[in-house]
């Protein structure tokens, strides 16, 4: 062990002399932490900060939840949507037909001449009964009605459907 010029055992170098000062700090430090008001508010701000760590973290945990449940629901969602439409044929647009006009099936008064517009959201298609012509709509391939149909400029589809397909409008 090395000792100083006056016989000490504490070393004497500058390097030695700033850990004799951080030691001395440290001490200051747990004696004023001794006293009891410094603890109250040191556990009162540790107390707060532990519950903000704590408040943040449930805050993220909900947050993910939360996001992981919504990307699921989307990709549910675009699972559940059809890869292709249904496309409207003769015989299934006058199943339509005859079912919405409680037709007997084997031997339907109205007919399904020709489908116009094959949309699976609104279709278009003519029928006759009793020789004179009709257009006719279909939504959602299950909903039937005759009569006419205005877009959202007031221009009537079906007179202008009829009028190109030259049907003769007749007595309604």
């Amino acid at each position: 062990m090395a000792y100083s010029q006056d016989g000490s055992p504490w070393p004497t170098s500058r390097h030695s002399d700033t850990a004799i000062k951080m030691n001395m700090k440290i001490r200051v430090i747990i004696k004023k932490l001794s006293n009891p008001h410094v603890r109250r508010r040191l556990k009162i701000g540790l107390s707060v900060y532990t519950g903000l760590i704590i408040l943040g973290v449930m805050f993220k945990v909900v947050y993910d939840i939360g996001h992981f449940n919504a990307q699921s629901l989307k990709k549910d969602k675009n699972a559940e949507l059809p890869t292709t439409y249904p496309v409207l044929t003769l015989e299934s647009a006058q199943r339509i037909v005859v079912g919405a006009l409680k037709e007997d099936p084997t031997n339907p008064k109205t007919t399904v001449d020709q489908i116009i517009d094959n949309n699976h959201k609104l279709s278009t298609i003519i029928i006759e009964n009793n020789k004179i012509k009709k257009i006719a709509w279909i939504i959602d391939l299950h909903l039937f009605f005759t009569g006419d149909l205005f877009n959202d400029q007031g221009y009537n589809l079906t007179e202008g459907i009829e009028h190109q397909y030259n049907i003769n409008r007749g007595d309604r």
